[in-house]
């Protein structure tokens, strides 16, 4: 019998970083998503809450919000699992279900699909409070060399996204 993978903590070491504000990550942005990452085997996962204000029709999570919160997701599997930063190049997705902001958390889940020269394409689902898959997709990312992302994008050394130093 396989043992599921652990989810390991990832810390954000943007936090402490003066005017970090950033819609998908900061835990200081009072109107923003404040996402928290785990690493499981070759994924990356996070538990999300929607609230009221995050919703388009009545009780529906908005579906800009969901293409925000895969986008971010993304970015953070960037980090993870290629350690470097970039940037957003496409995004392709599917909509499949509705997701409500009233009835308990949902799932996000991101990977590396594919690295190819400086594309990285990471597939992204987003699943319902029932544990359905709801959007899923294709997001597309321009990748930074590492000095790039240190000097434009402020990406940290790698040791800081975990507790346990020898990642």
């Amino acid at each position: 019998m396989n043992n599921p993978p652990t989810r390991k903590k990832i810390l954000n070491p943007y936090k402490n970083l003066e005017g970090y504000n950033c819609f998908g990550c900061s835990p200081n942005n009072a109107l923003g998503l404040r996402l928290e990452f785990y690493e499981e085997g070759d994924f990356l996962v996070c538990d999300w809450e929607p609230s009221q204000h995050f919703s388009g029709y009545k009780s529906v999570l908005h579906g800009g919000i969901q293409a925000t919160l895969l986008d971010e997701i993304a970015s953070w599997t960037i980090h993870i699992k290629l350690k470097t930063a970039g940037v957003t190049a496409n995004m392709d997705l599917r909509y499949k279900r509705t997701v409500f902001v009233d009835k308990g958390k949902i799932l996000l889940k991101a990977r590396i699909k594919e690295v190819a020269k400086r594309l990285a394409y990471v597939q992204t689902e987003l699943y319902n409070h029932n544990n359905e898959l709801s959007c899923h997709g294709i997001i597309k990312y321009f990748i930074c060399p590492e000095d790039i992302a240190r000097e434009k994008l402020y990406f940290p050394e790698f040791g800081k996204f975990f507790e346990n130093k020898d990642k």
